[in-house]
C-alpha cells in the first residue's frame, strides 16, 4: 500500500517551510509521525511530493531513517510539468495545487494509495481505518475520505479553511469549501458565507484514498484549467474538486470514513507550541518510540 504526502507548500501563513520544522521530541518532522503510523498499518511505499530544491535533502533524510524494506520516492512538483501538448508561458508565485501534486506521482503509483498533507497530524487510528478500507475495496471504483469532526480541527489562532462534507448515507455527495471558519465566544461560524456550524459536522482534512484512475481525471481538469482560465497564472487545481468531478460523472463513489482520531496541524506559527506539546505527550505515553526511528 502506498502513502503519498504533499509537502510542496510554501508556508505563507506559518512563516517558513513547516514541513521541515523540528516539532518532535528529538527534532523529528511532523510528516515522520505520519509515515511511522502508516508503516505500522501495512503501508510499504512512501511517496513525498516536495519543492525541487528539497528533493535531494528529503530523500537522503528519509532514506537514513526508514526500514530498508520500504520503497521511497521523493518527487518535485514543478510548474513545467504539464500535460503533453499543453503550454504555459506566464509566471506563477506558487505550484499548481494539490491535484497537480498528486498527478506528479503518476509514474510511480500503480495501485490504491492514500493521500495526506505532510504538515498535518492525523492520528494512529486513522491509518488503521484507511488500511482496512483499502484492503476491503481493492479492485473497486470506490474512493475513500477519512473525515474529522469540525470542532476538533479549529485553530485558536485564526480562521481556517475546511471542506464540509455533505453525505447520503455513508457516501459523499460533495465537499463544500468554507474558507474562514473560526470559533468565537463558543460560536463556530464561517465569516465568508455567514454560515454557522454546531461543530459536529464531518470535514475533509485532505486524507483521501484513491485509485490510479484519478490521474487521468486530473490531467483532463488540468488541460481545461490551462485552456479555459482567463489567467492561468492564478488559481489552483484542487484535489477535492477533481474528485467532485468524478462523483458528478458517476465514475466513482466515495465512502466517508470517520477517523475517530485526533487531528492537529500547524497552519499558523502559534500552532507550533501545541504541536510540540502533543507530540511530546504521545511519546511520553509510549505511543511512539523516542527517538522515533531508534
Amino acid at each position: 500500500m502506498t502513502l503519498l504526502l504533499m509537502a510542496a507548500g510554501r508556508g505563507s501563513r506559518y512563516g517558513k517551510l513547516k514541513q521541515f520544522d523540528d516539532l518532535g521530541p528529538n527534532g523529528e518532522f511532523l510528516m515522520e509521525f505520519s509515515i511511522h503510523d502508516a508503516l505500522a498499518n501495512g503501508f510499504d511505499h512512501i511517496v513525498v511530493i516536495t519543492q525541487k530544491d528539497n528533493v535531494d535533502f528529503l530523500r537522503d533524510y528519509l532514506k537514513e531513517r526508514l526500514p530498508g524494506s520500504v520503497s521511497l520516492d521523493v518527487l518535485a512538483q514543478e510548474l513545467t510539468d504539464l500535460p503533453e501538448g499543453a503550454s504555459f508561458s506566464g509566471e506563477r508565485p506558487k505550484p499548481w495545487g494539490t491535484a497537480h501534486a498528486v498527478w506528479t506521482a503518476r509514474d510511480v503509483i500503480r495501485g490504491p494509495f492514500a493521500v495526506i498533507n505532510a504538515d498535518d497530524y492525523y492520528g494512529q487510528p486513522a491509518y488503521a481505518r484507511a488500511a482496512e478500507f483499502m484492503k476491503a475495496t481493492e479492485g473497486s471504483n470506490t474512493f475513500g475520505l477519512v473525515a474529522y469532526t469540525l470542532r476538533d480541527t479549529l485553530s485558536p489562532h485564526g480562521s481556517v479553511s475546511r471542506g464540509v462534507c455533505s453525505r447520503e448515507g455513508k457516501y459523499l455527495r460533495s465537499v463544500d469549501e468554507r474558507v474562514e471558519i473560526q470559533e468565537v465566544d463558543g460560536q463556530i461560524r464561517d465569516a465568508d458565507s455567514g454560515l454557522e456550524f454546531d461543530g459536529n459536522e464531518l470535514v475533509s482534512m485532505n486524507f483521501w484514498v484513491c485509485h490510479p484512475s484519478i490521474f487521468q481525471q486530473i490531467e483532463t481538469d488540468f488541460r481545461e484549467f490551462l485552456s479555459g482560465s482567463d489567467d492561468p497564472s492564478k488559481g489552483e487545481i484542487y484535489l477535492p474538486f477533481v474528485i467532485q468531478d468524478m462523483l458528478s460523472e458517476e465514475v466513482v463513489q466515495v465512502e466517508v470514513i470517520p477517523a475517530d482520531s485526533p487531528w492537529f496541524g500547524v497552519t499558523y506559527a502559534a500552532d507550533k507550541e501545541q504541536a510540540v506539546s502533543e507530540l511530546a505527550d504521545l511519546s511520553d505515553k509510549g505511543r511512539y518510540p523516542s527517538p522515533l526511528w531508534g
